[in-house]
């Protein structure tokens, strides 16, 4: 007796089913950090660690030199670029995560493009990584920052913009990694030469030439310096103060306008992106 076979079919793709998986998995990276509450406090640790025990104990240090301005007030911006590209580079990771739990081989034979499940997960890891980047811009008042709607707003923009960018980076790292200690190894790898060497910690002014060239050819550079020149713009602070923690970017005799800054990481981003999404389609 002949029995006769189900057709199963499967949705064709379109633009209307990626535009839904984007929104699907920035919702479940977002659910993910809001449930994850040690996740939270961990990527917090080191940013409020050195900001004000690293940030006060060398204040006292340089307090003479730099008078009429708090180090820590300086620091901060390189605070809220760290806790931001940290956070989001770790939201990057969980691809490995899932990779190894099953789950990634799911979405991947959803009827969708894979690029969307990336667009969706660099915003999924913006968005978190603004979100953990707020609670930073909360302490300003702690350090002398003004609360000043302008530069919260502003703040808020620049950050979206690093986290989108390093995440898409992570990404980029994560598509063929199958075990989480590989990643955070090359993660640590990248990241923390990345930091120091971005101004984060100390100002860009009278650096020796070789450790000029090197702040000057690292991507993160051109996302502190926003935030720090952002900062300064609401402080009173001493020209002489200013000029030597707020140099700005300099290429050569250039000084480097933050409006290039933020288009040389609006760049990146989008081309870290485009390899992530090439990346992504070799995954198995």
């Amino acid at each position: 007796m002949a029995t006769e076979a189900i057709g199963v079919r499967v949705p064709a793709r379109s633009a209307g089913h990626d535009l839904r998986a984007v929104k699907i998995v920035l919702h479940r990276e977002m659910l993910r950090f809001v449930n994850d509450r040690t996740r939270m406090l961990s990527m917090l640790v080191q940013p409020v660690l050195w900001l004000f025990v690293m940030g006060t104990g060398l204040g006292s240090l340089v307090r003479g030199s730099i008078p009429g301005v708090d180090y820590r007030t300086f620091m901060y911006p390189g605070m809220i670029s760290m806790t931001v590209i940290m956070t989001a580079m770790f939201s990057a990771g969980s691809i490995v995560w899932d990779r190894e739990f099953g789950f990634l081989r799911e979405m991947l034979v959803a009827p969708v493009s894979r690029g969307a499940i990336v667009i969706g997960k660099c915003l999924g890891g913006a968005v978190v990584a603004v979100g953990q980047g707020v609670i930073i811009v909360a302490m300003a008042g702690l350090v002398g920052v003004p609360y000043a709607p302008g530069l919260i707003v502003t703040l808020l923009l620049e950050m979206f913009l690093a986290a989108f960018t390093i995440t898409a980076f992570g990404v980029t790292l994560a598509a063929r990694m199958k075990n989480m200690q590989t990643f955070f190894g090359l993660m640590q790898m990248a990241i923390m030469p990345m930091m120091f060497l971005s101004g984060a910690m100390f100002p860009l002014a009278n650096l020796p030439s070789w450790l000029h060239l090197l702040t000057v050819v690292n991507p993160m550079t051109y996302a502190v310096d926003p935030m720090r020149e952002a900062v300064f713009a609401h402080l009173d602070v001493p020209a002489a103060a200013a000029s030597m923690l707020n140099p700005g970017v300099r290429w050569f005799d250039f000084h480097v306008p933050v409006g290039l800054e933020l288009g040389l990481v609006a760049g990146l981003g989008v081309v870290l992106l485009l390899v992530a999404v090439v990346e992504f389609r070799k995954a198995e």
